[in-house]
């Protein structure tokens, strides 16, 4: 039976996070997040997608911040230093977030799903979850591609992902392991891939 997409959880109550604080190691050290995708910022296309799916929306990113400001969103940096990956763009999204939840997405993933969040949501309100993150490949099969950068968290969850940075902890499916977290499954596997290249970027665009 397929799982309705209506959200059980108001918009309202959600804060949107576009993940954009990393480094961008693999694209030369350029910021992703500002690299031009069809006309636009890369980020832009993902703040367009995720504008009308929570009540409210904020950036996290450590460099290029009054770039970012332009979007007339608030930026809000890691609380921790070194870039130590998307879990403290997460840790910083919790911290700041006035909602009882946090959706987020990576700024370079231009194509991400319109009912991302309302299906996230359903999922995590039917399994009484603290996150819900997004999964593609053949549903029912155990090689599932997981996607923990797209996910749904409680506010409530912000004690353990601070207890676990500060452990050291930075892979992100050992955190998720970790909790009580429900994978929701998106038939388009294309809607999650995510520009690591300008390589990327480009066949991308030309497609």
């Amino acid at each position: 039976m397929a799982m309705a997409v209506t959200p059980s959880i108001s918009l309202q109550q959600i804060t949107g996070l576009v993940l954009a604080g990393g480094r961008g190691a693999r694209m030369g050290h350029v910021d992703k997040g500002l690299q031009l995708f069809r006309g636009k910022p890369l980020a832009a296309h993902v703040i367009e997608r995720l504008a009308g799916q929570t009540g409210t929306l904020a950036i996290n990113a450590n460099r290029h911040q009054s770039d970012y400001a332009a979007f007339n969103l608030p930026v809000w940096p890691d609380l921790l230093p070194d870039f130590p990956g998307p879990l403290a763009g997460l840790h910083s999204g919790l911290t700041h977030c006035a909602t009882d939840y946090l959706a987020a997405a990576p700024c370079d993933s231009p194509l991400l799903p319109m009912d991302l969040v309302a299906k996230l949501a359903a999922a995590l309100s039917l399994q009484q979850a603290d996150a819900a993150i997004a999964v593609t490949g053949r549903a029912g099969q155990t090689d599932l591609q997981r996607h923990p950068v797209f996910c749904l968290l409680r506010k409530t969850l912000l004690p353990s992902l601070t207890g676990f940075l500060q452990e050291d902890g930075r892979k992100m499916e050992r955190w998720f392991a970790g909790i009580h977290t429900v994978e929701v499954h998106f038939d388009d596997e294309t809607a999650f891939c995510n520009i690591n290249t300008l390589q990327e970027l480009r066949q991308l665009e030309s497609e």
